[in-house]
């Protein structure tokens, strides 16, 4: 026998649709447990290799890994972990850190894009493992990494002012609570100490009357001897501080500063790298010449025929200071041609102090009756300070300046801390850079 209460709940149900609904769903709930659908926002993965775990604790089962560059969708988050799906089917949690968001991934992709054209100032070799930065500076959104030994295109240069590892953490903290989600909490403003407020000095007990009129004696007597230029001109009123002389206040020390490259990896990614970890590719038979300067970049010029050596290229040179921040790219143009009789490299033509600028060019160019030479085109800053473009042409071991009809030649600037014309400075500078230890041996005139 059925109770009222089981009777009339089928007849209820029949009579009510949606009360049968909302009671499956009710009892689906109570049964098991729904997570929280994930955002399916795409990020990518900036870390070198990183495990998928099968849940977040300390001890957890590894389902999987993901390598630097991999795209993955959120499925869940929580504080510093998400879930995510790899485009293998791969499910697992990954730290947060790991991750980039997907802006990051677009701003590389602009940076590719718009510098598909640049020209190439040279090839370089990484010296250790990099991170490529979207802009210049240690602090910057970083994505992509380039293992050791790897061959990079160079184009172009700048120079930033080196960020300390607080600044560096705290821009990192701050990126990774912005993808969390998390509200960060603006620095506190810091301001200025003030100088405690020197307590009242006490009332003077009242002197004797002979004692005040020896006082104003006294003081009657410094001020004749002021007013005749005496050495006892201080009245009583001045402090003896202030004769004193004050001390200078220490100057800030300059910050450092880091020079950058952008480069092109074989994968056609474009990003920032330090300049001090890549090194130029070019033989060492031009480096020994580089008599301490910095090569900001070498190109190949053309290339001889040797009767020991075989086909040997000839190469232009574009060299700077040995430091970072400097603001321009380089200060002497170099020009090192194949001496086919002795087989060694010769000075062929040497510009300095300059202040010269990327990008630079080498090309072939006919001239008529005298054929096929090879051309270098640089840009240099102009005594009026403005910047033009200098063209130049190889005739065997000797460079010329190419001028267009009617161009008349512009005086070139010179570096801020070069040292003065005719002074015996330059003379010692160029002297030592012509015949010092190290130096190209020079084409002999005849």
């Amino acid at each position: 026998m059925y109770s009222s209460n089981s009777c009339l709940r089928p007849r209820l149900l029949r009579r009510f649709p949606q009360c049968a609904l909302l009671f499956v769903l009710l009892c689906c709930a109570s049964c098991t447990h729904t997570e929280l659908p994930g955002s399916g926002e795409v990020m990518y993965v900036s870390a070198p290799q990183a495990n998928l775990r099968d849940h977040v604790s300390t001890v957890y089962n590894r389902v999987g890994s993901v390598k630097n560059g991999d795209r993955v969708v959120v499925l869940e988050r929580q504080k510093h972990f998400v879930r995510v799906r790899t485009g293998q089917s791969l499910e697992g949690w990954i730290e947060l850190r790991a991750l980039v968001p997907r802006e990051t991934f677009d701003q590389f992709q602009r940076l590719s894009s718009d510098n598909r054209a640049t020209p190439v100032e040279g090839h370089g070799v990484t010296r250790v493992e990099l991170n490529m930065h979207v802009s210049p500076g240690r602090e910057t959104d970083t994505l992509y990494l380039l293992a050791e030994s790897s061959k990079v295109e160079l184009l172009k240069r700048a120079t930033t002012q080196r960020a300390t590892p607080e600044e560096i953490a705290a821009v990192k903290a701050a990126e990774v609570a912005k993808v969390a989600g998390e509200q960060t909490k603006s620095a506190p403003k810091k301001h200025p100490a003030t100088a405690p407020k020197a307590a009242p000095a006490p009332a003077p007990e009242a002197a004797p009357k002979a004692a005040q009129n020896a006082t104003r004696n006294a003081a009657k007597n410094a001020n004749q001897n002021a007013n005749r230029g005496g050495s006892q001109g201080a009245t009583l009123s001045e402090s003896p501080s202030a004769a004193s002389p004050a001390t200078p206040p220490d100057e800030p020390k300059p910050k450092a500063m880091d020079d950058w490259w952008l480069v092109r990896d074989q994968q056609g990614r474009a990003g920032w790298v330090l300049a001090r970890m890549v090194d130029l590719d070019i033989p060492l038979d031009v480096v020994q010449y580089a008599e301490g300067q910095r090569i900001q970049a070498a190109f190949v010029l053309n290339t001889v025929q040797d009767e020991v050596k075989g086909a040997t290229a000839q190469y232009l040179v574009l060299l700077n200071e040995n430091r970072d921040g400097i603001p321009y790219d380089f200060n002497q143009v170099r020009v090192f041609t194949w001496n086919l009789k002795r087989h060694r490299y010769e000075t062929g033509y040497r510009e300095h102090p300059i202040v010269g600028y990327f990008p630079a060019t080498v090309s072939v160019q006919d001239f008529g009756k005298e054929g096929w030479m090879p051309v270098f085109s640089i840009r240099k800053q102009n005594e009026d300070g403005s910047i033009s473009e200098r063209k130049y042409r190889v005739i065997g071991n000797v460079v010329r300046q190419v001028l267009a009809p009617g161009e008349a030649p512009q005086q070139a600037a010179r570096p801020p801390d070069a040292p003065k014309k005719n002074s015996l400075a330059a003379k010692n500078a160029a002297r030592k850079s012509a015949h010092g230890k190290g130096a190209a041996p020079r084409k002999k005139k005849r």
